[in-house]
């Protein structure tokens, strides 16, 4: 039977001679000084089907993970796709061992932390609960703060953990299961939302093409694998939306759209006389559209908003393939890519803390009655 699978943490030694305690809770009256002595936030991610605690300290733009424990439910695997009410129940039974392990390695208690931060939004609702329940309980019993984190804005932080230069102004294309957002950082917390999928995510639609070519879910990796194999020249899918004499005017100039792709995979699966022998150049064909299709949205908008770097997030971000195309087309220009390792690219709580800390140094708080939301908009979002 499949089961839960542990992914791989980090720590490193405490510091406590740089560590202050401030014990407040609620909405409290900060002063400077509580505010730069703020040093360990612990995070909590639950929004789908990994369970993902982590432990960051630090202050500003200089943050240090010390801890990243992610337990991911295989068993939905067999059903190739989420179910939601067994990833609920599979949180359940994994927040306190998996938060437990994240302050071990981190080497600290709960009486050591500073604010707890949890995803409320977007998300599996169900899933999203527990987390943020389970991180209510834990800031109201040590008298700490409590922070709401947006998931996709995690996302955007998740390439400063390793990459010290990922910081704005930077345009960034964020590519999971369920979105695909194209912006520009102006700054922390000012995004222009330049463009969004109008139907499937990237994500989502690596995952249908590899239902229909008989590879297993997630499908992104497995797709990028057998897309190697296949050669570029046997099939051809449209590239939705993106016309050489497009303007930065017209309402798609950056918006996705990947069902259209999506359907003729289906039809190219279903005139193959041996799918068998196709469906490598398939995969290939598929994947150089969804490719070719986000790298000239990503430029376009690097190009508008005279940005010299970019930054990737979510779980496309972990094809190497996308990543390389990425910096063949946008490195001539001067361009920087910046791309997270798969364990800060997929859903993670350290990407969670990361973003926690900006938001806890603007002095924002949640109260106890902060609530989980299937959809809402990324925070700090400004006109276009």
């Amino acid at each position: 039977m499949l089961g839960p699978s542990w992914t791989d943490f980090s720590s490193s030694p405490r510091n406590d001679s740089a560590h202050i305690r401030v014990p407040h809770c609620g909405v409290p009256n900060l002063g400077a000084t509580d505010i730069l002595a703020m040093t360990r936030i612990l995070g909590i991610e639950t929004s789908c089907d990994e369970t993902s605690a982590a432990v960051l300290e630090g202050r500003g733009d200089e943050v240090v993970q010390k801890s990243l424990v992610i337990l991911s439910q295989d068993i939905h695997r067999v059903f190739g796709g989420v179910v939601p009410e067994i990833a609920s129940r599979a949180h359940l039974t994994s927040i306190v061992p998996v938060v437990e392990r994240a302050l071990e390695e981190a080497g600290i208690t709960l009486d050591d932390l500073d604010a707890v931060a949890v995803t409320n939004t977007p998300g599996l609702v169900g899933a999203l609960l527990v987390g943020m329940s389970y991180g209510k309980a834990l800031a109201f019993s040590r008298g700490i703060p409590l922070l709401g984190i947006h998931h996709m804005e995690g996302h955007l932080f998740a390439a400063a953990l390793e990459h010290r230069d990922a910081v704005p102004p930077f345009t960034a294309l964020l590519v999971s299961g369920g979105h695909t957002l194209l912006l520009d950082v102006e700054a922390w917390g000012k995004y222009r939302l330049l463009g969004a999928t109008r139907d499937d995510a990237a994500g989502e639609a690596f995952d249908k093409v590899a239902k229909l070519l008989g590879l297993p879910y997630p499908g992104g990796r497995y797709v990028e694998q057998l897309a190697v194999e296949g050669n570029p020249k046997h099939f051809r899918f449209t590239r939705a939306m993106v016309r050489k004499n497009a303007l930065p005017t017209d309402d798609d100039y950056y918006a996705f759209s990947f069902s259209g792709v999506k359907t003729a995979v289906l039809n190219a699966v279903r005139a193959s006389k041996d799918i068998q022998a196709d469906k490598a150049d398939v995969a290939r064909a598929f994947q150089d559209s969804m490719i070719d299709t986000l790298v000239e949205k990503t430029w376009r908008a690097a190009n508008a908003y005279s940005r010299q770097r970019v930054v990737l997030g979510g779980g496309v971000a972990c094809n190497r393939t996308l990543v390389a195309a990425m910096r063949a087309r946008l490195g001539p220009d001067g361009v920087t890519v910046f791309a997270p390792t798969p364990r800060l690219a997929t859903d993670n709580a350290a990407m969670i803390a990361r973003a926690a800390f900006f938001r806890f140094e603007r002095g924002e708080r949640a109260g106890l009655d902060l609530n989980a939301y299937a959809s809402s908009p990324i925070p700090g979002l400004i006109a276009a």
